[in-house]
């Protein structure tokens, strides 16, 4: 195919053990500075959206507004570094994310001088940007596949999951902290006028420096991987997902990725709001459970989950985190029921039965979606050609965030009407994703 094509090969640094572990880890770090950025965002978001003075609808619609960008650029990403390369479509992206999060740092002052609407449509504007510039995990995904071997691909995924995770343990808490009151205090004494102090446009500043680092240490660092390129082809968006569907083996996984996003996604949007509404948590405490989240992520995919893989199989850990998924976004819906009166009588007043029901979600949740999202990626990697890994996880990843596009808004109006409607449906949409499993 490579030479009925003409394809022809990049010339980099050769795939030895040590050279392959090398560029892993600088792909991994990439992941890491970059999903920190995003993570910093998560616990404000709602309260930022919030001081807009709008329906909670509007919360959905801008943690959707992100996938939505994502959906359609992933694809396009990944296929351009089939053709250009994985190094220059890296760069670009965490680069043009920085800028995104500058922009929506600045949102609220100019709603304040333009107007509510003007404001909005600047927050959601910086939204879509960021959100394609974050397609490019279809990018890094195919890196790894380009210099690992299939037996050790499913671990190096692991890895990227697990930098999903580290970004979610400290991005959350550091955008919790950046938010606190005597943080902005301390930002407002120090730095000059013009700059914008608030408990949201801390966070995003910070999160643009992490874009910036990002593209910092890809320039220098990052090599380009020794692969067959494919020679640019016109394949339309639409056309990518119709060959992927055409595919037997990759049907049941794009369609897999699509509803586990969609229900994953409706969950954390009404996360927050959910600790808030019925726990008090503000955004520095719901931060700091995100992190507890985060922190178990890193060890579920960054160390379980590939070990698992290798002693039952990459299938059977998917199928198992379909049902710790399940059994999380169960709890959750429940967890207000436990009600907030401490278990010990006497004892510390957060120390409550409702604590403990989150804690157990959380465990689970963390364990489900590390399992589904590094499975899942094994397995199509396993499934694609060698010189379609890009466009076959921009496929997927797009079918991802087509979820997490359509589950934000959903869940938010459902949320709206009965505070457990969207946790329990996310429930209900992992059953026909098990069924899909088993053939």
């Amino acid at each position: 195919m490579a030479s009925s094509q003409a394809a022809t090969t990049e010339q980099a640094e050769p795939v030895t053990s040590s050279g392959t572990r090398r560029r892993v880890a600088v792909v991994v770090g990439i992941v890491f500075i970059d999903l920190l950025g995003f993570g910093i965002i998560i616990p404000i978001l709602p309260f930022y959206v919030r001081s807009f003075g709008v329906s909670d609808v509007f919360i959905g619609l801008l943690a959707a507004s992100y996938s939505l960008a994502q959906f359609g650029a992933a694809p396009v990403l990944g296929r351009i570094s089939d053709e250009r390369g994985r190094r220059p479509v890296l760069m670009l992206s965490v680069g043009v994310g920085g800028v995104a999060w500058i922009l929506f740092g600045f949102a609220a002052e100019i709603g304040a001088a333009l107007g509510v609407t003007v404001g909005l449509v600047i927050l959601f504007s910086a939204r879509l940007i960021a959100g394609a510039a974050g397609g490019n995990i279809a990018t890094a995904q195919a890196y790894i596949a380009d210099v690992t071997s299939p037996e050790e691909r499913t671990g190096a995924l692991g890895l990227v999951g697990a930098a999903f995770g580290l970004g979610f343990v400290f991005g959350p808490a550091i955008g919790g902290l950046l938010a606190s009151d005597a943080v902005v205090s301390t930002a407002r004494a120090l730095l000059p006028g013009f700059v914008p102090v608030t408990p949201f446009s801390l966070p995003s500043f910070a999160a643009a420096g992490f874009s910036f680092l990002a593209l910092a240490a890809t320039a220098v660092v990052l090599k380009e991987p020794d692969r067959i390129r494919t020679p640019a082809r016109r394949v339309t968006f639409v056309g990518q997902f119709r060959t992927a569907l055409a595919d037997l083996t990759l049907r049941p996984l794009v369609i897999a990725f699509f509803l586990t996003s969609l229900a994953f996604a409706g969950m954390t949007t009404m996360f927050v709001p959910l600790l808030a509404d019925f726990f008090g948590y503000d955004a520095t405490a719901a931060a700091m459970f995100l992190a507890y989240i985060g922190a178990l992520g890193i060890v579920n995919q960054g160390v379980l989950i590939g070990w698992l893989s290798r002693k039952i199989g990459v299938r059977y850990v998917v199928r198992g985190g379909v049902v710790a998924l399940f059994l999380a976004l169960i709890l959750l819906a429940v967890s207000p029921m436990a009600g907030t009166t401490s278990l010990l009588g006497s004892g510390p007043e957060w120390m409550t039965s409702g604590l403990v029901v989150l804690v157990a979600f959380g465990a689970l949740a963390s364990f489900g979606n590390g399992a589904i999202t590094v499975g899942l990626a094994a397995l199509v990697s396993e499934g694609a050609a060698g010189d379609a890994q890009g466009a076959a996880f921009g496929v997927t990843q797009g079918a991802g965030s087509l979820g997490r596009t359509v589950g934000p808004p959903l869940a938010a109006a459902a949320y709206v009407v009965v505070y457990w409607s969207p946790f329990v449906a996310g429930a209900l949409l992992l059953v026909p994703v098990a069924l899909l499993l088993r053939r």
